[in-house]
């Protein structure tokens, strides 16, 4: 297990690779993506046993639409299933459940498990557990600046940190590691607004085979790097906590 300094406080993964790991067996894709939620809650468990506070998953893509009816709607179904499944461990071992997106997009009964996900496990404080669905890093940029305009904020007024405040994810510190499974070296539009300083780790693993052994690898990875933050010289100390309070291809 790590040691606890080289434990970051946020970590997010774009969670890549189900359906090529299907592929590969000759099942179908959904079958990976099922996989994949598995691994999820395995990561999630890992997480919570080593410190990390905030986990942040990036489960539906808005640019997700574009894939085939059948596997969209597989996905959706499977959204549901996996709460039905989980949302009562989750509950029991403390994970606080957020879902952040548009839910303007999705159903109404998809919507109602987001709701119910959220409400159940609102007090639980072990593991924050954010789920990215139907989310893209620009759509979240965008309804900030509609949020501040909503708002009332003069332009002049508008720097980063108040922009921050209208962020889909404004109560939550950025994430301090990214992690993309499945060979992919891009961001993906993946929390674009929040990733500015996160160092960034990339893995061949389909995130179906991810389990503590690659988590821990890529806390090493993270462990043996100098964070500076824009600066050129000393590495620069993680900064204390400013927050107020599942399928890749």
């Amino acid at each position: 297990m790590s040691h606890p300094s080289s434990v970051p406080r946020h970590l997010a993964i774009v969670m890549d690779g189900n359906g090529r790991w299907a592929n590969r067996r000759l099942m179908p894709r959904v079958a990976g993506h099922k996989q994949g939620v598995d691994a999820l809650m395995n990561t999630v468990r890992a997480c919570a046993a080593r410190g990390i506070q905030y986990l942040t998953v990036f489960a539906f893509s808005s640019e997700n639409w574009k894939r085939p009816q059948d596997e969209v709607s597989g996905l959706m179904s499977l959204m549901l299933s996996a709460v039905a499944k989980y949302l009562g461990s989750l509950e029991r071992e403390g994970v606080r459940v957020r879902i952040v997106g548009d839910r303007a997009g999705i159903s109404q009964r998809v919507r109602q498990a987001c709701e119910e996900c959220e409400q159940r496990t609102r007090h639980n404080t072990r593991l924050i557990l954010t789920v990215a669905f139907n989310y893209g890093g620009r759509w979240d940029i965008v309804q900030a600046c509609r949020r501040a305009i909503a708002a009332g904020v003069p332009a002049e007024e508008l720097d980063e940190a108040r922009l921050s405040g209208f962020m889909s994810m404004a109560d939550t510190p950025d994430p301090d590691l990214f992690v993309r499974t499945g060979g992919e070296v891009r961001v993906s539009n993946f929390l674009l607004w929040q990733i500015a300083y996160s160092e960034l780790y990339f893995t061949d693993c389909l995130w179906p085979d991810f389990d503590a052994a690659q988590l821990d690898a890529a806390l090493a990875a993270y462990s043996a790097r100098d964070r500076r933050f824009g600066t050129s010289q000393e590495a620069v100390p993680i900064p204390p906590d400013s927050s107020s309070s599942i399928f890749g291809d």
